[in-house]
């Protein structure tokens, strides 16, 4: 119990976002173990003093055929228990190998924060070419809802909200489509999703970005892959930015990889030819706001009229600014009175640039999104992007991982440390139960084995490595060190009535093997419901319900083969609690002997 309470415990203070859900699952865990020991100490001996009787105990079912497949199995059991012994390095040899094998794969496994989930919601984010009016953004918006009003008829979408010129800016809007409950509708929302995608296209005035939200509704999640160049040449990065997005584009997993913000904004520049003004004795100080008169006006003073502020702005009433040429008509007074057009000291130049400026980390930043396919998983897709831009990074620059992305990087790193720490803190535990550091190294050495089958688990299922999955290895290794200990007390208890390593390791290993497999088929019956779960958030339940079927039934078997190995191997360092207490009568009775005094 408090080995599996200590397992529990430390992935309790997880940080960041997904912290919340590993907080949640350890102290309810926790707790539920607890309860359970005291409920099996207490209840338990009372009800079966009650209700087992000396006839329930040798009852005639025990010749039926659930007993004589049980026998079987037991003898099955025992002939390769028998030879597992006879040759523990061979067994050690397949352990490591199987071991290796799994741990080689585990770069082959999908790796992202959460897996696709069905939340009965679409979301769609647009995109407008820049400079157009708000006007535009709303009318094109529109004719996105009129191409998915089929599906509000039939009940499949229920509600759509639209918001055009989002966060102030004009070309860009935000569409949510709540669905109907799944058990309404017979399509997935991402087979929903992928017809709004192809119906989309009809639109080829605007871009448009799908968004699936995630259960655990971390910011930014559901838009793909982000990530920023980061450095301090700003043209360098943004120049490496558009070959990274054209190799990105060759490989067709990625999905419209873009620019976060596109450097299309049209912008005027005013080039002043400062010594041809000095020459003609044009004050230029004052240049930039008479253009700020002419073309929106200044904000001059504020007049409070019954208690109500009113602000006044100075502007040209004459010869409105239409056009960018119409500049250059803007007349300037010289050192001699004589007036001159802007266009004799000034050129225009016009030229695209970012709406807006971005940093990440205090240092200028270019950031860079990407939709993903299906098979796609995040994890790969970042790593794959690394690969892509690293020989295109101008010197000084690095790639910084953003929203999902971010906290995928930080959850797995975070997970590392936490089980460091928890499987540091099972080995104190067990070596202050058993009082012997060598017995607590024994059932640990079960678990780097434990955690190889769910590795395979995971592969044979096609289950990626998410948020969920780790919180079904943390309880694996939790079970597999409880299946441990039954039989390393066991075998540690025959020792002490003077039975060798071999002897009581073997004997203890057949008299358990019924609770170490009673365990496991009660907890894999536990998990069949999330690995057969259909619905909503199923898609959570699987990743967590395969690692318990598969990483455990596959981790038990080998547990009952590994353990009295390990045990043959490094039990003989183990001494005894009967020769330790033959050992201090023996040294107590020196000590005595010593004390006597002579007689006189």
């Amino acid at each position: 119990t408090l080995t599996l309470v200590a397992v529990f415990v430390p992935i309790s203070f997880l940080p960041g976002q997904t912290g919340g859900l590993f907080r949640e699952f350890g102290f309810v865990l926790a707790m539920s173990v607890l309860l359970s020991c005291v409920v099996a100490l207490t209840l338990c001996p009372m009800l079966a003093s009650r209700m087992l009787t000396g006839a329930s105990l040798h009852h005639e079912g025990g010749h039926g055929i659930g007993a004589r497949i049980g026998g079987a199995l037991n003898t099955a059991y025992k002939r390769s228990l028998h030879a597992c012994l006879d040759a523990p390095w061979i067994v050690l040899l397949v352990a490591v190998l199987f071991a290796g094998t799994a741990f080689t794969l585990f770069g082959t496994i999908r790796q992202e924060l959460t897996p696709t989930e069905d939340r009965a919601a679409v979301l769609l984010r647009i995109s407008a070419p820049q400079g157009v009016s708000l006007d535009y953004t709303t009318q094109q918006m529109q004719k996105i809802e009129r191409l998915i009003q089929p599906m509000r008829d039939s009940g499949e979408i229920r509600s759509t909200f639209e918001n055009a010129g989002q966060n102030g800016s004009y070309n860009s809007g935000f569409m949510v489509m709540t669905l109907a409950p799944w058990n309404e509708r017979s399509r997935s929302q991402q087979e929903i999703m992928a017809e709004i995608s192809q119906l989309t296209r009809q639109v080829p005035s605007v871009r448009i970005f799908p968004v699936q939200p995630n259960s655990l509704g971390i910011r930014g999640a559901g838009n793909g892959l982000q990530f920023a160049l980061v450095g301090n040449d700003r043209k360098a990065l943004g120049d490496a930015a558009v070959k990274i997005i054209a190799e990105m584009q060759k490989d067709p997993r990625f999905q419209t990889p873009r620019l976060s913000i596109d450097p299309t904004q049209p912008q005027l520049a005013v080039a002043i030819d400062r010594e041809r003004a000095s020459d003609l004795g044009i004050d230029i100080s004052g240049l930039a706001n008479t253009l700020q008169a002419m073309l929106d006006g200044n904000d001059v003073v504020d007049v409070y009229i019954a208690d109500r502020s009113y602000g006044v702005k100075l502007v040209s009433t004459t010869n409105p600014i239409n056009d960018p040429t119409d500049l250059e008509n803007i007349f300037l007074k010289t050192a001699d009175g004589r007036f001159v057009p802007m266009s004799t000291i000034a050129t225009l130049t016009e030229r695209a640039v970012p709406p807006s400026l971005s940093r990440e980390q205090q240092q200028p930043s270019v950031a860079i999104t990407s939709n993903l396919s299906g098979d796609f998983a995040l994890g790969d897709a970042l790593t794959r992007a690394e690969q892509i831009a690293t020989p295109l990074l101008p010197p000084g620059s690095r790639i910084l991982p953003l929203a999902e992305a971010a906290t995928l990087g930080e959850t797995n790193s975070a997970m590392v440390t936490i089980f460091g720490f928890a499987l540091v803190i099972i080995l104190l535990v067990l070596a202050a139960q058993f009082e012997s550091f060598v017995s607590a190294v024994i059932i640990m050495a079960t678990v780097p084995l434990g955690l190889a089958c769910a590795i395979f688990a995971l592969l044979l299922s096609g289950t990626s490595l998410n948020a969920y999955s780790q919180i079904g290895l943390v309880l694996l290794v939790g079970v597999m060190a409880k299946n441990g200990i039954l039989i390393v007390e066991f075998a540690n208890q025959l020792r002490d009535r003077g039975l060798g390593v071999r002897e009581a390791i073997e004997q203890a290993s057949i008299i358990r093997v019924r609770p170490v497999m009673m365990t496991m088929i009660c907890t894999v019956l536990g998990g069949l419901p999330l690995v057969l779960a259909s619905g909503a958030g199923a898609e959570a339940r699987v990743a967590l319900g395969w690692v318990i079927v598969g990483g455990l039934g596959l981790a038990t078997v080998s547990t009952l083969f590994l353990t009295p190995v390990a045990y043959l191997l490094l039990g003989r360092f183990v001494t005894p609690k009967t020769h330790e207490e033959a050992r201090l009568k023996r040294e107590l009775e020196e000590a005595a002997y010593t004390n006597v005094e002579p007689a006189e």
